[in-house]
């Protein structure tokens, strides 16, 4: 099992890294417009009970900015649905001719924004002076041949200190209509110590 992660995760990593055509503003926004909205892991969650059933919300926060697009992040599993587990900020931009960024942010006081995807006022509310960058935790993105988005962490930059991690990484894959997302946390040995075998795999609503 150990064997084929590693595979799997070798082949990731090889398409992210040579999947580097040429990206624009127009890029920058098509990330943006296929990242926001509702999503939901549930045929997933059906399919296979090793994953919960998550929703996820993603909502712009301000009008695009000089420095790219914020995006307000939470994550619930159902039923749950008050109650979210996982809340954050993306910040995108584009750093190069071939790379997008999704930098994140922790926000202060989170639980007083806890719906905020569909409360307009308390979005309004959230300020960049309530942000705390999750240093190392960026996830780099290129385009591939097909038009789609791909992108990882790099190495062992994004360090954490819960569940007796070391540093976690994260995958991301940005489809039209789909967004694949692979969270895992590793040990000082670089063995797993959590996450999924392959991705949450969030059908857009």
């Amino acid at each position: 099992m150990k064997q084929i992660i590693s595979l799997m995760l070798a082949v990731f990593i090889s398409s992210t890294v040579t999947a580097q055509e040429k990206i624009n503003h127009r890029d920058l926004l098509e990330l943006k417009s296929r990242m926001e909205g509702f999503f939901t892991n549930e045929l997933q969650a059906k399919a296979d009970t090793n994953y919960p059933n998550v929703q996820l919300h993603i909502e712009p926060i301000w009008e695009r900015t000089e420095d790219g697009y914020w995006l307000y992040v939470e994550e619930v599993i159902a039923p749950a649905l008050k109650k979210p587990y996982q809340q954050n900020i993306y910040h995108l931009y584009r750093q190069d001719d071939i790379t997008l960024v999704c930098k994140i942010f922790e926000l202060k006081e989170a639980s007083r924004f806890a719906g905020a995807y569909k409360n307009t006022d308390l979005l309004k509310s959230v300020t960049k002076d309530s942000l705390i960058e999750k240093k190392g935790c960026a996830v780099y993105l290129h385009k591939n041949a097909e038009g789609n988005f791909l992108g990882a962490t790099p190495g062992k930059e994004c360090l954490s200190s819960r569940f007796a991690v070391n540093y976690t990484t994260d995958h991301l894959t940005v489809y039209d209509n789909k967004l694949i997302i692979w969270y895992r946390g590793w040990d000082k040995d670089d063995k797993p110590v959590w996450g999924h075998r392959s991705g949450y795999q969030f059908i857009k609503q």
